[in-house]
Protein backbone atom coordinates (compact mmCIF):
# COMPACT_ATOMS: atom_id res chain seq x y z
CA UNK A 1 0.00 0.00 0.00
CA UNK A 2 1.31 3.38 -0.68
CA UNK A 3 -0.10 6.84 0.74
CA UNK A 4 0.81 10.07 -1.01
CA UNK A 5 0.79 12.88 1.48
CA UNK A 6 1.83 16.06 -0.87
CA UNK A 7 3.04 19.49 0.85
CA UNK A 8 2.69 18.15 4.37
CA UNK A 9 4.50 18.17 7.65
CA UNK A 10 6.37 15.74 9.51
CA UNK A 11 3.81 15.94 12.29
CA UNK A 12 1.32 14.73 9.64
CA UNK A 13 3.28 12.23 8.39
CA UNK A 14 3.87 10.51 11.99
CA UNK A 15 -0.02 11.04 12.85
CA UNK A 16 -0.46 9.00 9.73
CA UNK A 17 1.99 6.16 10.78
CA UNK A 18 0.08 5.75 14.05
CA UNK A 19 -3.21 5.81 12.77
CA UNK A 20 -2.17 2.65 9.95
CA UNK A 21 -0.38 0.96 13.17
CA UNK A 22 -3.73 1.50 14.81
CA UNK A 23 -5.43 0.33 12.09
CA UNK A 24 -3.70 -2.74 11.90
CA UNK A 25 -2.37 -2.52 8.58
CA UNK A 26 1.37 -1.75 9.60
CA UNK A 27 2.75 -2.85 12.64
CA UNK A 28 5.97 -0.90 13.68
CA UNK A 29 6.66 -2.61 17.40
CA UNK A 30 8.57 -5.56 15.91
CA UNK A 31 11.10 -2.92 14.10
CA UNK A 32 14.45 -2.88 16.07
CA UNK A 33 16.59 -0.18 14.09
CA UNK A 34 15.90 2.98 11.89
CA UNK A 35 17.28 2.89 8.86
CA UNK A 36 17.73 6.66 7.06
CA UNK A 37 18.75 6.85 3.30
CA UNK A 38 20.05 10.43 2.19
CA UNK A 39 20.44 9.86 -1.79
CA UNK A 40 19.70 11.51 -5.14
CA UNK A 41 16.18 10.97 -6.86
CA UNK A 42 18.11 8.73 -9.55
CA UNK A 43 19.50 6.56 -6.38
CA UNK A 44 16.78 6.32 -4.69
CA UNK A 45 13.98 3.76 -5.73
CA UNK A 46 17.47 0.92 -6.35
CA UNK A 47 18.51 1.85 -2.49
CA UNK A 48 14.88 1.39 -1.15
CA UNK A 49 14.81 -2.01 -2.72
CA UNK A 50 17.62 -2.86 -1.26
CA UNK A 51 16.80 -1.78 1.74
CA UNK A 52 13.36 -3.80 1.55
CA UNK A 53 15.36 -6.82 1.01
CA UNK A 54 17.90 -6.54 3.82
CA UNK A 55 14.44 -5.69 6.29
CA UNK A 56 13.01 -9.41 5.99
CA UNK A 57 16.30 -9.93 8.13
CA UNK A 58 16.24 -6.71 9.79
CA UNK A 59 12.91 -5.61 9.93
CA UNK A 60 13.20 -1.57 10.65
CA UNK A 61 11.69 1.75 9.39
CA UNK A 62 13.27 3.27 6.38
CA UNK A 63 13.25 6.96 6.26
CA UNK A 64 14.54 7.35 2.06
CA UNK A 65 15.35 11.42 2.28
CA UNK A 66 15.18 12.30 -1.82
CA UNK A 67 18.16 15.13 -1.92
CA UNK A 68 17.76 16.22 -4.95
CA UNK A 69 15.15 18.98 -4.21
CA UNK A 70 14.89 21.76 -7.22
CA UNK A 71 12.50 24.05 -5.77
CA UNK A 72 13.19 27.05 -4.18
CA UNK A 73 9.99 27.51 -2.15
CA UNK A 74 10.19 25.64 1.50
CA UNK A 75 7.82 22.43 1.26
CA UNK A 76 7.55 19.05 2.03
CA UNK A 77 6.34 16.04 -0.06
CA UNK A 78 6.01 12.60 1.75
CA UNK A 79 4.98 9.42 0.48
CA UNK A 80 4.17 5.93 2.85
CA UNK A 81 4.65 2.54 2.18
CA UNK A 82 3.59 -0.20 4.00
CA UNK A 83 2.89 -3.91 3.53
CA UNK A 84 4.35 -5.23 -0.26
CA UNK A 85 5.46 -2.14 -0.89
CA UNK A 86 7.59 -1.93 1.79
CA UNK A 87 9.32 -5.60 2.28
CA UNK A 88 9.24 -6.30 6.55
CA UNK A 89 10.00 -2.57 6.85
CA UNK A 90 8.16 0.45 6.49
CA UNK A 91 8.90 3.14 4.54
CA UNK A 92 8.54 6.55 4.73
CA UNK A 93 9.61 8.95 1.06
CA UNK A 94 10.85 12.18 1.91
CA UNK A 95 10.74 14.96 -0.64
CA UNK A 96 12.50 18.03 0.87
CA UNK A 97 12.22 21.56 -1.37
CA UNK A 98 14.11 24.99 -0.52
CA UNK A 99 15.53 25.74 3.22
CA UNK A 100 14.63 21.60 4.50
CA UNK A 101 17.15 20.89 2.83
CA UNK A 102 19.85 22.37 4.55
CA UNK A 103 18.07 20.84 7.99
CA UNK A 104 17.25 17.50 6.90
CA UNK A 105 17.74 16.31 10.90
CA UNK A 106 14.92 18.47 12.31
CA UNK A 107 13.13 15.89 9.10
CA UNK A 108 13.99 12.81 11.05
CA UNK A 109 13.84 13.56 14.27
CA UNK A 110 10.30 13.32 14.66
CA UNK A 111 9.99 10.07 13.02
CA UNK A 112 12.46 7.78 14.88
CA UNK A 113 11.20 4.53 16.37
CA UNK A 114 11.84 5.80 20.05
CA UNK A 115 14.36 3.06 21.85
CA UNK A 116 15.91 1.56 18.56
CA UNK A 117 19.70 2.56 17.00
CA UNK A 118 19.57 4.40 14.04
CA UNK A 119 21.62 3.81 11.10
CA UNK A 120 22.17 6.17 7.87
CA UNK A 121 23.56 5.15 4.39
CA UNK A 122 24.59 6.91 1.73
CA UNK A 123 24.11 4.13 -1.67
CA UNK A 124 25.97 7.64 -3.42
CA UNK A 125 27.91 10.38 -2.54
CA UNK A 126 29.14 10.78 0.78
CA UNK A 127 30.34 13.46 2.90
CA UNK A 128 33.83 14.00 3.26
CA UNK A 129 32.99 13.59 7.20
CA UNK A 130 30.03 11.28 7.81
CA UNK A 131 30.13 11.30 11.82
CA UNK A 132 29.47 15.56 11.08
CA UNK A 133 26.88 14.94 9.33
CA UNK A 134 23.87 16.53 10.55
CA UNK A 135 21.88 13.40 10.18
CA UNK A 136 25.14 11.49 10.89
CA UNK A 137 25.58 12.65 14.04
CA UNK A 138 22.58 10.95 15.47
CA UNK A 139 23.45 7.54 14.36
CA UNK A 140 25.18 4.64 15.92
CA UNK A 141 26.09 3.60 12.17
CA UNK A 142 27.10 5.15 9.49
CA UNK A 143 27.62 3.89 5.78
CA UNK A 144 28.96 4.83 2.91
CA UNK A 145 29.47 3.06 -0.66
CA UNK A 146 32.59 4.59 -2.29
CA UNK A 147 32.08 2.44 -5.18
CA UNK A 148 29.22 4.67 -6.25
CA UNK A 149 31.27 7.86 -6.02
CA UNK A 150 32.58 10.31 -8.91
CA UNK A 151 36.12 10.13 -7.42
CA UNK A 152 36.05 6.24 -5.42
CA UNK A 153 40.07 6.92 -4.61
CA UNK A 154 39.33 10.61 -3.58
CA UNK A 155 36.31 9.46 -1.51
CA UNK A 156 37.95 6.72 0.40
CA UNK A 157 41.16 9.51 1.22
CA UNK A 158 38.08 11.56 2.42
CA UNK A 159 36.42 9.24 5.14
CA UNK A 160 39.90 8.36 5.87
CA UNK A 161 40.52 11.55 7.04
CA UNK A 162 36.92 11.67 8.75
CA UNK A 163 36.66 8.60 10.27
CA UNK A 164 35.10 8.03 13.41
CA UNK A 165 34.44 5.19 15.06
CA UNK A 166 30.40 3.20 13.87
CA UNK A 167 31.68 4.32 10.34
CA UNK A 168 31.62 1.70 7.52
CA UNK A 169 32.04 1.70 3.84
CA UNK A 170 29.90 -1.04 1.58
CA UNK A 171 33.46 -1.25 -0.86
CA UNK A 172 35.18 -3.02 2.60
CA UNK A 173 31.13 -5.68 3.17
CA UNK A 174 31.88 -6.73 -0.75
CA UNK A 175 35.30 -8.25 0.21
CA UNK A 176 34.16 -10.10 3.42
CA UNK A 177 34.25 -13.53 1.99
CA UNK A 178 37.80 -12.71 0.54
CA UNK A 179 39.31 -12.52 3.64
CA UNK A 180 37.12 -15.53 4.89
CA UNK A 181 38.98 -17.85 1.75
CA UNK A 182 42.21 -15.99 2.08
CA UNK A 183 41.98 -16.47 6.09
CA UNK A 184 41.44 -20.02 5.79
CA UNK A 185 44.32 -20.62 3.01
CA UNK A 186 47.22 -19.33 5.50
CA UNK A 187 45.88 -21.09 7.96
CA UNK A 188 46.78 -23.83 6.12
CA UNK A 189 49.98 -23.09 5.75
CA UNK A 190 51.06 -21.79 9.12
CA UNK A 191 54.72 -22.43 9.21
CA UNK A 192 56.26 -20.60 6.82
CA UNK A 193 57.32 -16.88 6.00
CA UNK A 194 54.95 -14.61 4.15
CA UNK A 195 56.91 -12.73 2.10
CA UNK A 196 54.73 -10.16 -0.47
CA UNK A 197 51.48 -9.70 -1.53
CA UNK A 198 49.60 -8.46 -4.83
CA UNK A 199 45.86 -8.05 -5.31
CA UNK A 200 44.37 -7.50 -8.66
CA UNK A 201 41.39 -6.01 -9.85
CA UNK A 202 39.32 -3.33 -11.44
CA UNK A 203 41.66 -0.10 -10.90
CA UNK A 204 38.78 2.09 -9.87
CA UNK A 205 37.03 0.05 -7.53
CA UNK A 206 37.88 0.78 -4.23
CA UNK A 207 37.48 -2.60 -2.86
CA UNK A 208 40.58 -3.74 -4.30
CA UNK A 209 42.25 -1.17 -2.53
CA UNK A 210 40.54 -1.97 0.79
CA UNK A 211 41.69 -5.46 0.60
CA UNK A 212 45.17 -4.63 -0.15
CA UNK A 213 45.18 -2.81 3.05
CA UNK A 214 43.77 -5.31 4.75
CA UNK A 215 46.49 -7.68 3.75
CA UNK A 216 49.41 -5.20 4.22
CA UNK A 217 47.72 -4.35 7.96
CA UNK A 218 47.18 -7.66 8.85
CA UNK A 219 50.40 -9.34 7.44
CA UNK A 220 52.83 -6.37 7.70
CA UNK A 221 54.71 -7.06 4.28
CA UNK A 222 54.97 -5.42 1.10
CA UNK A 223 51.32 -5.76 -0.69
CA UNK A 224 51.03 -4.41 -4.12
CA UNK A 225 48.20 -3.67 -5.93
CA UNK A 226 47.80 -4.33 -9.62
CA UNK A 227 45.14 -2.49 -11.61
CA UNK A 228 43.33 -3.86 -14.86
CA UNK A 229 40.37 -2.32 -16.83
CA UNK A 230 37.04 -3.97 -18.09
CA UNK A 231 36.90 -5.96 -14.88
CA UNK A 232 34.70 -6.17 -11.92
CA UNK A 233 35.58 -6.05 -8.53
CA UNK A 234 39.02 -8.60 -6.74
CA UNK A 235 39.81 -10.72 -9.65
CA UNK A 236 42.79 -12.43 -7.89
CA UNK A 237 45.46 -12.39 -4.76
CA UNK A 238 48.74 -14.00 -5.11
CA UNK A 239 50.35 -14.53 -1.02
CA UNK A 240 54.03 -15.82 -1.25
CA UNK A 241 54.78 -18.31 1.61
CA UNK A 242 58.68 -18.96 0.99
CA UNK A 243 58.86 -21.05 -2.00
CA UNK A 244 54.97 -21.15 -1.98
CA UNK A 245 52.65 -19.77 -4.13
CA UNK A 246 49.16 -19.11 -2.81
CA UNK A 247 46.70 -17.79 -5.77
CA UNK A 248 43.09 -17.14 -5.38
CA UNK A 249 41.81 -16.55 -9.00
CA UNK A 250 38.41 -15.11 -10.22
CA UNK A 251 38.17 -13.62 -13.68
CA UNK A 252 34.97 -14.26 -14.39
CA UNK A 253 33.48 -12.59 -11.49
CA UNK A 254 31.26 -15.82 -10.22
CA UNK A 255 33.86 -18.39 -9.48
CA UNK A 256 37.57 -18.83 -7.35
CA UNK A 257 40.20 -21.26 -8.14
CA UNK A 258 42.22 -21.62 -5.11
CA UNK A 259 46.35 -22.83 -6.69
CA UNK A 260 49.12 -23.26 -4.43
CA UNK A 261 52.07 -25.14 -5.02
CA UNK A 262 52.29 -28.35 -5.14
CA UNK A 263 48.44 -29.07 -4.26
CA UNK A 264 45.51 -29.72 -6.46
CA UNK A 265 43.58 -26.63 -7.53
CA UNK A 266 40.21 -26.13 -5.65
CA UNK A 267 37.28 -23.96 -7.12
CA UNK A 268 34.41 -22.48 -5.52
CA UNK A 269 31.45 -20.29 -5.88
CA UNK A 270 32.19 -16.51 -5.42
CA UNK A 271 30.11 -14.32 -7.44
CA UNK A 272 29.62 -10.72 -6.87
CA UNK A 273 27.96 -9.54 -3.91
CA UNK A 274 24.82 -7.41 -4.51
CA UNK A 275 23.66 -4.37 -2.67
CA UNK A 276 20.93 -5.94 -0.21
CA UNK A 277 23.54 -8.45 0.68
CA UNK A 278 26.09 -6.38 1.53
CA UNK A 279 23.17 -3.77 3.34
CA UNK A 280 21.86 -6.88 5.17
CA UNK A 281 25.43 -7.34 6.65
CA UNK A 282 26.05 -4.25 7.72
CA UNK A 283 22.70 -4.18 9.72
CA UNK A 284 23.76 -7.56 11.59
CA UNK A 285 26.37 -4.99 13.71
CA UNK A 286 25.79 -2.05 15.16
CA UNK A 287 29.17 -1.97 17.21
CA UNK A 288 31.85 0.03 15.63
CA UNK A 289 34.38 -2.21 12.85
CA UNK A 290 37.38 -2.13 14.38
CA UNK A 291 39.13 -3.92 11.98
CA UNK A 292 37.41 -1.90 9.36
CA UNK A 293 38.66 1.73 11.17
CA UNK A 294 42.78 0.15 11.33
CA UNK A 295 42.73 -1.27 7.73
CA UNK A 296 41.32 2.25 6.79
CA UNK A 297 43.44 4.73 9.20
CA UNK A 298 46.51 2.67 8.69
CA UNK A 299 46.58 0.06 6.25
CA UNK A 300 46.10 2.00 3.36
CA UNK A 301 49.14 3.96 3.98
CA UNK A 302 50.59 0.59 3.64
CA UNK A 303 49.79 0.14 0.28
CA UNK A 304 51.28 4.17 -0.89
CA UNK A 305 47.51 5.86 -0.91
Amino acid sequence: MIIDLPQTTTSAVNKRLVRLRDEGGAVALGRVLTLVIEASDDELEDAIAAANDASREHPCRVLAISTSGRRRSTSLDAQIRVGGDAGASEVVVLQPQGELLEHLDTLVIPLLLPDAPIVVWWPGEAPERPADDAVGAMAQRRITDSTTCAKPLDTLQSLRGGYEAGDTDLAWTRITLWRGLLAAALDENPGGKITRAEVEGDGKHTSVDLLAAWLAEQLRVPTEIVRRRGVDGVTGVRIWIGETLIELARPDGKTVTIRQTDSPDRRLSLPLRQLNECLAEELRRLDPDEVYGRVLTKGLARVGL
